[in-house]
């Protein structure tokens, strides 16, 4: 039960974020918007170090010198992954003009929601992974720090799910529609979640891989698409204290949970 809550936390953050289209009337100023998205984009890095890479070469202390080697080529192949499907899944990010992926016929809002929901999944990835380290009795993964890092990663979604409901809310779609597009980007997290945590139980050793991979495809998402988003335009320094924040706020759950 324990396991099942921890996974859903993610998505609830998400779906609390979304929720915010009933509440605001106008979209959110971007000076807001580049400060979640470096809030958001701490929150992932810190996560990525502390909550996966960290634990992954501590659980391969019995290769000495070469424990780094599962964290680097799981984090090489998280990244390939994400690049690869940022290459192969028709999405549009907000704001864009043109559209990334395969081409294809699928409405703009589909799109828009199509790449919010390719970015969820490395965090989903992450928590499946650190949960079937606590199933699996994993002294480098705790319980409370697992959830740690859904709660790390809920409070990083409230924000993205605003991000997301507000802009398709004033691209005239319903608020109950907008919501439930935020709601459903979001459902990728508890999905992906548990096809890791069954993979991982099924093979132990393959742990510190998926640990690392999960890091890859999150820092994959902050440096392709949150930095420069965050960055561009006035007030880019407003990104980085929003990073900075965000950092500091994971890195303290997830030693003082840890």
């Amino acid at each position: 039960m324990e396991i099942f809550l921890g996974l859903l936390i993610p998505f609830f953050g998400t779906t609390l974020g979304a929720s915010s289209v009933f509440l605001m009337k106008k979209e959110l100023s971007p000076f807001i918007q580049k400060m979640l998205l470096g809030f958001a984009s701490g929150v992932m890095v810190a996560a990525a170090v502390w909550s996966l890479l960290i634990p992954a070469m501590e659980m391969s202390q019995d290769m000495e010198k070469f424990a780094f080697v599962p964290a680097a080529i799981g984090f090489l192949v998280g990244i390939g992954f994400l690049l690869l499907m940022d290459r192969l899944i028709p999405h549009l990010h907000f704001g864009a003009e043109k559209s990334e992926g395969l081409p294809c016929s699928l409405k703009k809002t589909t799109m828009m929601v199509l790449a919010v929901t390719l970015h969820n999944i490395p965090e989903g990835i992450s928590s499946g992974a650190v949960f079937a380290g606590v199933l699996m009795g994993s002294s480098e993964v705790t319980l409370a720090g697992a959830f740690a890092l859904a709660i790390g990663i809920a409070i990083q979604n409230f924000p993205e799910g605003a991000i997301i409901s507000m802009p398709l809310r004033s691209e005239g779609i319903s608020r109950g529609k907008a919501f439930a597009y935020g709601a459903w980007s979001g459902a990728v997290e508890p999905a992906a979640g548990a096809v890791t945590l069954l993979l991982a139980s099924k093979i132990m050793p393959a742990l510190p891989y998926l640990l690392s991979f999960a890091a890859g495809a999150m820092i994959y998402v902050v440096v392709e698409e949150l930095i420069p988003e965050a960055s561009e335009g006035e007030h880019s320094n407003i990104g980085t204290i929003g990073f900075a924040i965000g950092f500091v706020l994971m890195m303290i759950l997830d030693v003082a949970l840890g």
